[in-house]
């Protein structure tokens, strides 16, 4: 539909999406008189019936049976950042698509968490504790004194998007050393950002050999899967810890439970997986990660910040604003 057709029109919004349904109220705000269905909850054919009279979805996921019932779609608005779930064939010609973020400072926060839970080695010592043990440097040489972020220790991050220019701000806030491999190393260091060394994804050894704690933000694309596997582990200090915020499929599962049941590196943060809980295998992955003590693991929930789906509803209420008054959208993904 053309700016000047949309302008001044009432839309039906459809959401199917569980957890932005429960920002309803920041959702409406300031959205003029439109028709909602909060049908998150509804049964699948429900929802078909709905989507049929549908302007706007605002989903997590829209399939080929939904994509060929909304042939009435103006924009399908994603409700994170990841639009891979969306059948982009099958919709209308004239649908926009539209995404959505918020969720850098949460998950940088996160990886700092599990920095210093893995180099304090906090889950043994919890678990010493639980058990009746009392462990420390006075009650045992053989306890090692922790280290500080700030005292040398380097951050690698593999990626410097939105969410690793975050953990690279945070980082260097506490002191840490702090350098990363990125597309184009070339390109602007993000405002707030100061690294130590900047390379292409093609010096990812270097990087490797010199981190101490190896994050992982890139997304995940044919050229990314797999992108860290055993020769990487071998790459990286013995020392050195894993933290994965990116897709599971990035890193080679096999090879990261061998390099952590072999102590090849010192222990890794998996809050990302290689297939979901629906399969019925929790945590979802082949391999059983629960029984390694050097891990900390997570449910994919490192952005799950309140503020982050406040956030997030503001936007798409602001894009359906847009729509309705025929002005340009913001944050829209190629179809193509």
């Amino acid at each position: 539909m053309s700016a000047p057709e949309t302008a001044g029109k009432s839309l039906r919004i459809v959401v199917t999406d569980p957890i932005i349904s429960r920002f309803e109220d920041e959702l409406k705000h300031d959205g003029g008189t439109h028709h909602w269905d909060m049908a998150a909850a509804w049964t699948p054919d429900r929802q078909l019936d709905a989507l049929a009279s549908a302007d706007v979805v605002v989903c997590s996921g829209l399939g080929p049976r939904q994509a060929a019932a909304a042939r009435g779609l103006k924009l399908v608005h994603v409700t994170g950042a990841g639009y891979d779930k969306i059948f982009l064939p099958g919709l209308a010609p004239g649908a926009a698509v539209a995404n959505t973020f918020h969720h850098a400072r949460p998950i940088a926060e996160h990886v700092l968490m599990v920095t210093l839970m893995l180099s304090r080695n906090v889950a043994a010592a919890d678990r010493a504790v639980r058990g009746g043990t009392w462990r420390t440097i006075a009650t045992d040489p053989q306890v090692p004194f922790h280290p500080t972020l700030g005292g040398g220790m380097t951050m690698g991050l593999v990626g410097m998007g939105s969410i690793g220019a975050e953990v690279a701000r945070l980082a260097g806030l506490l002191g840490m050393d702090v350098r990363a491999v990125r597309k184009n190393p070339d390109a602007r260091v993000p405002d707030g950002v100061a690294l130590s060394w900047v390379g292409g994804i093609d010096q990812l050894p270097e990087l490797l050999a010199a981190s101490d704690v190896v994050v992982v933000t890139v997304p995940l694309d044919s050229s990314t899967e797999g992108m860290i596997g055993a020769p990487e582990f071998a790459a990286m200090k013995p020392t050195a810890f894993l933290i994965n915020v990116a897709r599971g499929p990035v890193v080679d599962q096999h090879a990261l439970f061998d390099a952590l049941k072999s102590q090849r590196i010192a222990g890794a943060g998996i809050d990302v997986w290689w297939g979901s809980p629906s399969d019925g295998v929790v945590p979802p992955a082949e391999l059983p990660f629960g029984t390694l003590a050097n891990t900390v693991l997570t449910p994919h929930h490192s952005g799950h910040a309140r503020i982050t789906f406040e956030r997030r509803a503001a936007d798409i209420a602001a894009n359906i604003r847009r729509l309705a008054e025929g002005r340009e959208l913001f944050n829209v993904v190629p179809r193509g």
